[in-house]
């Protein structure tokens, strides 16, 4: 078993759980986290232990609130990982490419990156106390694919374009009824309801669920390239003015200015 120290792994029943485990940092996630994220995924991936996996996060306040600002404005990237390389499209790949059931129990804000890892999980169970939203483009980001396009196939081109150009917070009320999530529970249920539909998903052929799956996957599969050429531009942006104005604003608790930049 490997030294986690970013998240916790445990296998329960034929159910893993995968718990970002930074909740001082609301559950963002830095190059070392999501380096630990894709073990974990493809740790239950290759362990006949493992029927279903869930993804949540630590403590009461959130789920994942996306990439790690602070250490952005530290270190300029979100620190060091194992390739030398900041995996979190290798994180949506795996999360896709896993061949069992992923459900997300979204126990308190989904926000920015956080919000698309629920979106990108098979199933969302959400605690009536959970809110949604993106905030990419107030900190000079943004994720032009599977967490724009693919949210589109999820709840439609006007609520998507909502979610990203207004940056809309939906409560767990508004989630459900805008087709995010599959479920809402009181907060204190959230595991048990988990438990119940791993429960579920377990009686099932396994054979049967990974074709299915991919099934569903085969209609969004080319937003994956998209997403990468996306990265691409997202690397090169971040090192631009516009984009450091929104990361500079976010720590400093300010709004950003970027009237600058609207003739470009």
């Amino acid at each position: 078993m490997d030294n986690f120290t970013d998240i916790t792994y445990e296998v329960e029943r034929g159910l893993a759980w995968i718990t970002i485990n930074r909740p001082d940092r609301y559950n963002a996630f830095r190059a070392k986290t999501v380096d630990e994220l894709v073990l974990a995924f493809k740790r239950a991936w290759a362990s006949d232990e493992v029927g279903a996996i869930c993804l949540t996060g630590a403590g009461e306040k959130a789920f994942c609130s996306g990439g790690d600002q602070k250490q952005r404005m530290e270190t300029g990237d979100y620190g060091p990982s194992q390739s030398g390389l900041f995996e979190v499209e290798s994180l949506h790949r795996v999360m896709r490419d896993v061949p069992k059931p992923v459900i997300a129990a979204v126990n308190g804000i989904a926000i920015g990156g956080g919000h698309v890892l629920h979106v990108l999980a098979d199933l969302t169970v959400a605690a009536d106390t959970a809110t949604f939203g993106q905030n990419g483009p107030r900190v000079g980001s943004f994720d032009a694919g599977l967490g724009s396009g693919y949210l589109a196939r999820v709840i439609g081109e006007k609520r998507a374009r909502e979610i990203w150009f207004m940056l809309r917070r939906l409560s767990a009320e508004e989630a459900l009824d805008w087709g995010l999530v599959n479920r809402v529970v009181p907060a204190d249920k959230l595991h048990d309801e988990v438990r119940a539909w791993a429960d579920q998903i377990l009686q099932y052929s396994p054979t049967a669920l990974k074709v299915l799956k991919q099934s569903f996957n085969t209609d969004t599969e080319h937003m994956v390239s998209i997403g990468n050429m996306a990265y691409t531009t997202l690397k090169l942006f971040g090192e631009t003015d516009e984009s450091k104005e929104g990361i500079r604003a976010f720590n400093e608790k300010r709004q950003p200015d970027f009237s600058a930049y609207r003739g470009n």
